[in-house]
């Protein structure tokens, strides 16, 4: 068994090896990307923060229009109190309950909706993106693309961020968001 470890070993220092000597004296280009300037700077990121909030400033304004009208039905529900028997107020209190637990799944389910519309257009992007940074580095012959934000020490010319940020908005400009459903 050792022998034939020992053979499988030999066979692949022999025939795999060279190859990544030969690679190893090619030269490495690499390319550095700062993520976090491309998500602040893209117009078509601008573009789905902006729609989002107006997406969120309907949703709110929704969502407060429900939350005043049950306080002013805890308010006539409190006023009741004392008019109505024991059974019946249990029996609006329960109907009230039921209201309020409406509402929250309301405001959950309208925040998942605005959450999908926004990681389907961010999908959009990242596909649009990936595609830029790959055609930039086949061009270049640039053979490793790393974040900047994980990277300790940086050359200046290895930064490619601002003709990656360049590209995407000219192959893509802004971004139409899906209304979230209702």
């Amino acid at each position: 068994m050792k022998k034939q470890i020992t053979l499988l070993a030999f066979f692949y220092f022999v025939a795999f090896v060279p190859s990544f000597a030969q690679e190893a004296n090619k030269s490495i280009k690499i390319g550095v990307i700062d993520i976090n300037m491309i998500i602040r700077d893209a117009s078509a990121f601008k573009a789905i923060r902006e729609q989002i909030g107006n997406y969120r400033k309907v949703f709110q304004a929704e969502i407060q229009k429900e939350e005043e009208a049950l306080r002013g039905a805890n308010e006539e529900l409190t006023r009741q109190r004392t008019l109505l028997s024991a059974e019946a107020f249990a029996e609006k209190r329960r109907d009230f309950e039921k209201r309020v637990a409406g509402v929250q799944r309301l405001v959950q389910q309208r925040k998942q909706n605005l959450n999908r519309a926004q990681g389907a257009a961010m999908e959009k992007i990242q596909k649009s993106l990936q595609d830029v940074v790959t055609a930039f580095a086949t061009e270049q012959d640039i053979s490793l693309v790393v974040r900047k934000d994980q990277t300790i020490l940086t050359s200046k010319s290895l930064l490619i961020t601002k003709v990656v940020l360049d590209r995407l908005n000219s192959v893509m400009p802004t971004i139409k968001v899906e209304p979230p459903v209702q």
